[in-house]
């Protein structure tokens, strides 16, 4: 079931000195029920601005974006957003920044029940006695789990993350991955997340849609990710399919990224781009 609809969005600013300039435009794809979507293409291509606009945190100068056969009119609990910086408030222990998005979500519940919900979080992305602990007395891995936690603790019925693991230690941004896997596959969440890393995407995605550059940048091509769900960094490269895939994200990015609006290929429809599953295809041919 498509859960997320994006019809035809663009997204234009003005110029200091005059006129127009149109980062992207008729923009669309859909993101299904408990899927998990990344979204890949070079800077000032619009990424962020699409996922701010899907957040209610921006607007679309044209065309019209669902959730839940609602339009977004902007921002709502059941759509929460991890950032790139944990955007925690530095005066509050971790179980306070948690409960903070916890009694926004239920107001009237009494302070024993909402320590106790953000309890089990905190557990979950496994921060326990870490709970009075303020940001600057957390680890760089450690503020993006209360995050992560304070994210799904107001259980939303989507979650929005923008790159945010880019900032960490490959190790940490690692176990991190293979953390949000494992909640995501618990609880069914339905994710649009943002990345520049290939291989993060492939490890996390479902499908994989793939940006040309901007301005006027649009969807060239969504990647089905034929790896089985159950993946891990460990023996991710061990499929056969693993390195068709990569090869053709990172030859979309590298080559047919930058020259996609001077000779856009026959048949091309943005309502619908294509979908390709590069490693079916190699074992195939």
């Amino acid at each position: 079931m498509t859960y997320v609809s994006i019809e035809g969005i663009a997204k234009r600013f003005k110029q200091p000195g005059g006129g127009v300039q149109t980062v992207f435009e008729n923009i669309h794809f859909g993101v299904a029920k408990g899927e998990f979507v990344c979204l890949i293409g070079h800077s000032g291509c619009g990424k962020t601005t699409i996922l701010n606009i899907l957040a209610g945190l921006d607007t679309a100068d044209d065309g019209v974006l669902l959730v839940g056969d609602k339009e977004v009119a902007g921002p709502s609990l059941d759509r929460a957003v991890i950032f790139q910086g944990h955007a925690l408030m530095p005066w509050m222990t971790a179980i306070e920044n948690i409960a903070f998005a916890v009694s926004s979500r239920w107001p009237d519940w009494d302070r024993a029940k909402v320590r106790a919900h953000c309890q089990k979080y905190i557990d979950l992305v496994g921060l326990t006695g870490a709970e009075r602990k303020r940001p600057a007395m957390l680890s760089g891995g450690m503020k993006q789990r209360v995050g992560i936690a304070r994210a799904l603790s107001i259980e939303p019925k989507m979650l929005l993350m923008d790159e945010p693991f880019s900032a960490l230690d490959a190790l940490t941004r690692g176990t991190l991955q293979e953390e949000v896997l494992r909640l995501c596959a618990a609880t069914q969440q339905t994710v649009f997340m943002i990345t520049h890393d290939v291989d993060e995407a492939i490890l996390l995605a479902d499908r994989i849609v793939l940006m040309t550059n901007g301005p006027q940048a649009k969807i060239a091509e969504i990647v089905v990710n034929t790896l089985p769900r159950g993946r891990t960094r460990h023996d991710i490269h061990k499929h056969p399919h693993y390195y068709a895939i990569r090869n053709h994200i990172v030859d979309f990015l590298v080559e047919r990224s930058r020259g996609f609006a001077s000779a856009i290929p026959a048949g091309y429809d943005p309502r619908r781009p294509p979908e390709t599953s590069p490693g079916t295809l190699r074992a195939a041919s």
